[in-house]
């Protein structure tokens, strides 16, 4: 008879990326245990994608509604409850967590509200969250999928009061009137976004050259000037060399600019927005064999550790850090160690990106410099919002479709996309990639009329000299 503590599958982790693969396990047959520290969805469902698009569900809304006089509305009084708005947003936080606690049971996984730290091969110490030590779970297979948490720069250490990370972003006390976003990835991206359209004075320092350095350099250069036409102030190729926060009024923040001058500027509140460091602390991993470089676990295209027995999916394991990469790591991790036939691994060329700012952002595949410095002979399609019936019906004629094809073979190299909606659009060509599309394909496809998908449509005759519509 199997006991209490004996599984065929554990999961340390139970975020994203581990509750799915808990689920998959389970219903594969597998005996299997769930073990989270702190609540269940993980930072995803309760701290980041979840809440975020809650808050900038509002902000949008409220930028619409101010805009309503062009639609030929008139609105009186138009405000908002900051304090009901957060509270909006931990409501549906609260909800996504309570829904992944009746999965798991609905899926007879055995859930343990505890700390976990590897023992020993094949087994799991567990300690409670008073500090109690727990009976040790066996299982022949774990998967570690402990997420990650924002990345600090020595000398800018949040204080949690006056330079934020994401969580305090979230539920602040009250609106500040100025915000310095440090760094200027989706993260830093969608709170400047989020923050500005409630009128706070933003301003987003970015490091690299140009922002969202991880887009297409067109696309980049587009949500700057948007960015920009809303007000919010941006210092690309900059530092912040100092963050002082002596006055409980705010924060003083010295700036090393892209042309090696330095200024200095007040605010309320800072975000730190530098990245992600993975949470590999406390587990045992390098006294278990498991290798660890540059704060994240290495792993093999199955999401096997180099030691027996032990996997990694998710954040924990590096980028991208996106939570349909995790959950999709977490089924074919589980699947490969069932034996099921035709498993892939993951190709993140194949993973979409979406940044939930405004106006949206998406992308999937290689850019248009990598296509060329990977040495593939290109085709780019372009599509402006400007020319598609839907969106000047929608008053949304600011924005672009881009894909880029390979010249010789037909095959879809990569698509990016700024304007409304495009993190709903973005995953028609992330269907045709992983079907390994041509331009026959995506030609001889009908979309709808009138929608913004035929904005794909159009951008991919573009890139071979037949759009109909420019």
């Amino acid at each position: 008879m199997t006991s209490a503590t004996e599984f065929d599958l554990v999961v340390i982790g139970g975020g994203p990326g581990g509750y799915v693969a808990a689920i998959r396990a389970a219903q594969l047959g597998m005996r299997t245990a769930l073990i989270e520290r702190e609540h269940l969805g993980g930072i995803c469902l309760n701290w980041g994608c979840i809440p975020t698009k809650a808050l900038l569900r509002t902000s949008e809304l409220y930028r619409q509604i101010k805009e309503a006089e062009a639609f030929g509305l008139l609105v009186d009084g138009v405000g908002f409850d900051f304090e009901r708005l957060i509270q909006r947003s931990r409501a549906v936080a609260d909800k996504l967590s309570s829904g992944v606690a009746f999965l798991m049971k609905k899926n007879k996984i055995t859930v343990f509200d505890a700390s976990a730290r590897l023992e020993g091969p094949g087994r799991v110490a567990l300690t409670a969250k008073d500090g109690a030590i727990l009976p040790s779970v066996t299982a022949k297979h774990i998967v570690i999928a402990t997420g990650a948490r924002a990345r600090s720069l020595p000398g800018l250490e949040p204080d949690g009061v006056r330079i934020w990370t994401y969580k305090e972003a979230m539920v602040p006390p009250s609106l500040p009137k100025s915000l310095l976003v440090i760094g200027s990835g989706a993260i830093g991206i969608e709170f400047a976004s989020f923050y500005r359209a409630l009128g706070v004075e933003v301003t987003v320092v970015e490091v690299q050259d140009r922002i969202l350095p991880v887009e297409d350099e067109e696309i980049s250069k587009l949500a700057h000037k948007a960015f920009t036409k809303q007000g919010i102030t941006i210092h690309s190729g900059a530092t912040v060399e100092q963050l002082h926060h002596d006055d409980a009024d705010g924060v003083s923040a010295r700036l090393r600019t892209a042309d090696d001058n330095t200024t200095e500027i007040a605010l309320e509140r800072a975000i730190m927005a530098v990245g992600i460091t993975g949470n590999v602390e406390g587990l045992g991993l390098e006294q278990h064999g498991v290798t660890v470089e540059r704060g994240h676990i290495v792993i093999d295209e199955w999401c096997r550790t180099n030691a027996p027995g032990i996997y990694a999916i998710g954040d924990v394991v590096g980028p991208p850090w996106l939570a349909h990469k995790a959950m999709h790591e977490g089924v074919l991790c589980v699947e490969k160690i069932a034996g099921i036939v035709g498993v892939h691994p993951l190709d993140p060329r194949n993973v979409p990106g979406c940044t939930y700012c405004t106006p949206q952002i998406a992308s999937l595949g290689l850019t248009e410099t990598a296509a060329r410095e990977a040495g593939y002979e290109l085709k780019v399609g372009r599509y402006p919002y400007s020319a598609n019936g839907k969106a000047i019906a929608l008053g949304e004629t600011d924005g672009l479709v881009k894909t880029i094809f390979d010249a010789k073979t037909g095959a879809l190299l990569g698509a990016h996309m700024i304007g409304a909606e495009v993190t709903e659009l973005i995953q028609g060509f992330a269907i045709g990639k992983t079907l390994e599309t041509t331009e026959a394909e995506l030609m001889a496809t009908i979309f709808p009329h009138p929608t913004l998908s035929e904005m794909m449509h159009e951008s991919v005759l573009d890139a071979f000299g037949r759009a109909l519509h420019i």
